[in-house]
């Protein structure tokens, strides 16, 4: 056997055990959730649990209130992060080193528990209501059972990570390369918009990924602090599936879910395909 031939093997045998786990724990649940949503109540296969998402108000609702929470945390998420993670790069002092020393403890907090506080601090007789009520503001504005209280949790859930990988790919730009500009005369927003975005795009890219996935199938946070109605497609499913008994609907909002996942993943690789390929050229 030629050596050639020996490297191929090799890189078989490392890459199978991944390719083997990739297929056992996503492949074929995704491929059984969708055979399991196209299947109706005599038995045959039709797109009739698929109807019932559009066709049904309760859905429609659901469907549309994860999204605006999903892009709305997604946004604020992103925003707040890049801030965070710029004003770190570029400065230096004791704020700084504050936020460094805390922005990561949510981090190691349980969801749960994560969750109960919030629902301490922003519910109707929380802490921040019988503050404000002691400072003379008898109204307090309704967070918990509410899209804020979602919006809220996924704040503290999703910037510490956010910010670390924004973080990591800021420390990669070259002071050199700002020296310059700023020598050349550029301001803070051309600085902004022509180097540092540019070269900590692909990371951005990373972090909306992991965003709007992670937001769009969480459960625990929306359970707790979210609506009755509408509700999340987490919590929607888990009540289809627990309460109702609805293996098949049950699985048409599963792959629903993972088909916007992959709408979002879609355009992270034809990115990561169109850069590589400039490279390359």
């Amino acid at each position: 056997m030629s050596r050639q031939a020996k490297r191929g093997l090799l890189g078989i045998s490392l890459v199978l055990p991944s390719f083997l786990i990739l297929v056992f724990i996503v492949v074929l649940p995704i491929i059984g959730s969708l055979k399991e949503s196209l299947t109706n109540d005599g038995g045959g296969y039709d797109l009739s649990n698929y109807k019932f998402l559009f066709t049904d108000k309760l859905m429609r609702s659901n469907i549309i209130f994860t999204l605006e929470v999903t892009v709305i945390s997604s946004l604020l998420v992103l925003a707040v992060s890049y801030v965070l993670a710029v004003y770190m790069r570029f400065n230096n002092g004791f704020a700084v080193r504050w936020i460094r020393r805390m922005y990561m403890i949510p981090i190691f907090i349980p969801t749960v528990i994560a969750t109960y506080g919030l629902m301490q601090l922003l519910g109707n007789h929380g802490w921040a209501s019988r503050i404000l009520y002691h400072l003379g503001q008898d109204s307090f504005p309704r967070m918990i059972y509410d899209m804020k209280g979602i919006i809220i949790a996924n704040l503290w859930f999703n910037i510490p990570f956010t910010t670390m990988l924004l973080g990591s790919a800021l420390s990669s730009v070259p002071d050199a390369v700002i020296e310059s500009a700023k020598d050349v005369g550029a301001g803070r927003l051309r600085i902004f918009w022509r180097l540092i975005l540019p070269l900590t795009y692909k990371t951005l890219l990373v972090a909306v990924t992991f965003v709007f996935m992670g937001v769009i199938g969480s459960f625990t946070a929306p359970y707790l602090v979210g609506p009755n109605a509408p509700q999340m497609l987490g919590v929607s499913m888990e009540q289809v599936f627990g309460v109702f008994q609805d293996r098949q609907l049950a699985a048409a909002l599963a792959f629903f879910t993972f088909l916007l996942c992959s709408f979002i993943g879609y355009f992270y690789v034809l990115s990561m395909i169109k850069e590589e390929g400039m490279r390359r050229s």
